[in-house]
């Protein structure tokens, strides 16, 4: 079957108020009096194709805002096009976006190797790098990338997180380190390092890293365990965290293992690996667990079903990569909402950095985006998470950047 390589959404978004009439409309490159032109890329196809959920649950709630009336009565016009997580295929579609499409902004667009390939173009061409589905740190960096910003808290932070708790739990430990060879799993490196300290170079046995064009990491697990590991950081997008899992218990091999936030979906990873195979596993959130009877009754869960069953009726509603699309998406139309009549690239970034204590959607209590002109990292708090009997349970306190 074809990929579907570009998604339009036309429409009109939710209107949020009275406009001074004398208001004079300045408008950017995608824009009229009618819509708002944002591009994306995801990936639909390759290695990674799970995240493409990410980028159908935004077009579906820009689908869901444009029949509800509006904005000034404008329509979003969302193009996302497939770059099967490669990032020369990601600096192609980008710039057909860009110099072709003429888009306003790139709005969530997936991935830290893809984003970093199309980081400098889109800010030499002062185009918006908007909330960026990446947790790489590189986009909280305003001086040198004032058009880059990420959304979710950054990964450095969270391989802090875990060595911390490695630490605590288990000083004397042998870490083995399986990680992606590209950004993401290069800033979780890091990351661990900085969170060990002084102890790093003692603790850590060994480090393996992966490249995504492997068909199976097999060899990679098999090599780790024989170095006595008895602690492992498993830093991989879903596929292959997925297969190391798998591989770890059919070596019944039994370490304490800590999983990248990107791959602890129930839906995508750990309900195929098998519950009892996940009993254990360590990993972070910023948000509400959909698959948490504790939120049943909560109100802004029972929104998101809401929309997901008008909207996707296909979805799985535990998976938490729709969670990934949905609330940047509405995070978005706050922006939106900020901008009014002025909706230029350098209005659009202004206001994105002029949030404070916002509450989006589904993240956690006590999690708000703020951001500044000189702090471009919306959400900058991570909660621990273990797996327990068939779902995440939340333990300890919100732990912050520093």
């Amino acid at each position: 079957m074809a990929i579907r390589t570009g998604i339009i959404v036309a429409g009109a978004l939710l209107a949020f108020g009275l406009q001074a009439s004398a208001a004079e409309k300045n408008y950017g490159p995608g824009v009229t009096d009618t819509e708002i032109k944002i591009g994306n890329t995801a990936a639909y196809s390759g290695p990674a194709s799970g995240f493409g959920l990410i980028a159908k649950t935004g077009e579906a709630y820009f689908r869901k805002i444009n029949e509800e009336g509006g904005i000034n009565g404008r329509k979003i016009v969302f193009l996302s096009y497939d770059d099967a997580y490669s990032p020369p295929k990601t600096v192609e579609q980008t710039r057909k976006l860009v110099e072709s499409d003429e888009v306003l902004f790139m709005f969530n667009a997936v991935g830290t190797p893809t984003n970093s390939a199309v980081q400098k173009y889109l800010n030499a061409k002062k185009v918006p790098q908007l909330f960026v589905s990446s947790a790489a740190a590189k986009w909280n960096d305003p001086k040198n990338f004032p058009w880059s910003m990420g959304f979710a808290p950054s990964l450095e932070t969270e391989g802090k997180a875990y060595a911390k708790y490695v630490l605590k739990e288990k000083p004397g430990a042998k870490i083995a380190i399986f990680y992606q060879n590209d950004d993401f799993g290069k800033d979780y490196l890091k990351g661990i390092k900085a969170g060990l300290g002084d102890k790093a170079a003692a603790m850590i046995v060994a480090e393996e890293s992966f490249d995504v064009t492997e068909p199976t990491i097999d060899s990679h697990i098999v090599k780790l365990k024989a170095v006595g590991a008895d602690v492992v950081f498993n830093m991989a997008t879903p596929k292959f965290a997925a297969q190391a899992i798998k591989k770890i218990n059919e070596l019944n091999w039994k370490p304490l293992q800590l999983l990248s936030f990107a791959s602890a979906s129930i839906g995508s990873v750990i309900k195929p690996v098998g519950f009892e195979n996940a009993q254990g596993i360590v990993s972070a959130t910023y948000f509400k667990d959909p698959n948490d009877a504790r939120w049943k009754d909560d109100a802004d869960f029972k929104a998101l079903n809401a929309f997901l069953d008008k909207y996707m009726p296909e979805a799985n509603h535990a998976d938490t990569l729709i969670i990934n699309g949905y609330n940047p998406a509405l995070l978005l139309v706050q922006v939106l909402k900020q901008c009014g009549d002025d909706l230029t690239r350098e209005n659009v970034m202004k206001q994105a950095a002029s949030l404070g204590d916002v509450e989006v959607g589904t993240l956690l209590p006590g999690i708000k985006v703020s951001t500044s002109s000189t702090d471009y990292a919306p959400i900058k708090q991570w909660q621990l998470m273990r797996f327990e009997g068939s779902n995440w349970q939340l333990f300890g306190d919100l732990v912050g950047r520093d």
